[in-house]
């Protein structure tokens, strides 16, 4: 059996815990749905476990573990924190990690409702995050770059979910992200993913951001994107005045890498409805709601 084929039940997170951390062993387990490079256990009221599972590599996990109790003290909404580290062993040869648990639904299971609310709150979130990170932060591989290194992506989302009566208008947001001028500023802390499933609401509003596995250090335009990704129709220009860090430029990017987001969520869903692995039906509607918003603009 291969270390991806080891199912990952409540059983071997408890038996995982009285290994490392017998005096958590006891508190109630419960699966988190959802997560895919790392699965999810609620471990009582204000804990959880995550566990390495197809993520090839423990380096999102371990990167969680050294930045987020750095980050963690400045930020203004609750984000997971490691509190215990699991280690591999002959049980289970991968990573996890004991964290704080952030309460709240899923914004993909869940909706905003208070939009002005849910729009200051994510730029003072973002606000606070960005700011220079340390020369030895992360550089990231596969999120950071500016749009016009992101084409063969990009292209490959369009061909697959872009209705045909639309495409021109994607196309052109993109084009115009593509030209826009680089970042120029110091390489601050992004969070680099922020997507529906990746922040947390309660009361109709955002209460939480989580899975910081991709955080690195560089253009803040990859979070900017959540402007029109996560908010509710008609809140982006609040975003930015609120928000008050991003040039006309920044924009730009931001609505280019908006728009390529939301076609990974129509993807997702997309495949969602095929029965492919990984596919989650729900994205679907999401990504064409934020594409719609991507479309009108600030």
């Amino acid at each position: 059996m291969t270390d991806t084929e080891i199912e990952i039940t409540a059983e071997l997170v408890r038996d995982l815990l009285e290994e490392q951390h017998p005096d958590l062993a006891g508190l109630p387990i419960r699966e988190v749905e959802g997560g895919w490079g790392n699965q999810m256990w609620r471990l009582g009221g204000e804990l959880a476990v995550r566990v390495q599972r197809m993520d090839p590599t423990p380096e999102l996990q371990l990167k969680e573990r050294q930045w987020l109790p750095v980050l963690a003290p400045r930020l203004p909404l609750p984000v997971p924190t490691p509190v215990r580290l699991g280690e591999p062993s002959v049980r289970f040869p991968k990573h996890w990690t004991v964290m704080t648990w952030v309460p709240g639904e899923p914004l993909d299971h869940g909706s905003i409702s208070r939009g002005a609310h849910a729009a200051d709150a994510l730029a003072g979130f973002l606000r606070a995050l960005h700011v220079e990170a340390p020369a030895e932060a992360p550089i990231s591989t596969d999120f950071g770059a500016h749009p016009r290194s992101c084409t063969d992506g990009f292209e490959n989302l369009f061909r697959a979910v872009v209705p045909d009566a639309i495409a021109a208008d994607v196309r052109a947001v993109w084009d115009d992200a593509v030209a826009a001028q680089a970042w120029e500023g110091p390489r601050v802390w992004v969070h680099g993913d922020l997507h529906p499933a990746n922040v947390v609401v309660s009361d109709g509003t955002l209460s939480g951001i989580v899975d910081f596995g991709a955080m690195f250090a560089g253009d803040p335009a990859w979070d900017l994107a959540a402007a029109w990704v996560l908010l509710p129709d008609g809140t982006a220009s609040r975003f930015f005045d609120t928000y008050a860090l991003a040039d006309e430029a920044a924009i730009r990017r931001a609505r280019g890498l908006g728009a390529m987001k939301s076609l990974f969520l129509m993807l997702m869903g997309q495949n969602g409805d095929r029965g492919l692995p990984g596919g989650k039906p729900h994205w679907g509607p999401a990504g064409r709601a934020a594409l719609d918003r991507v479309l009108k603009g600030v």
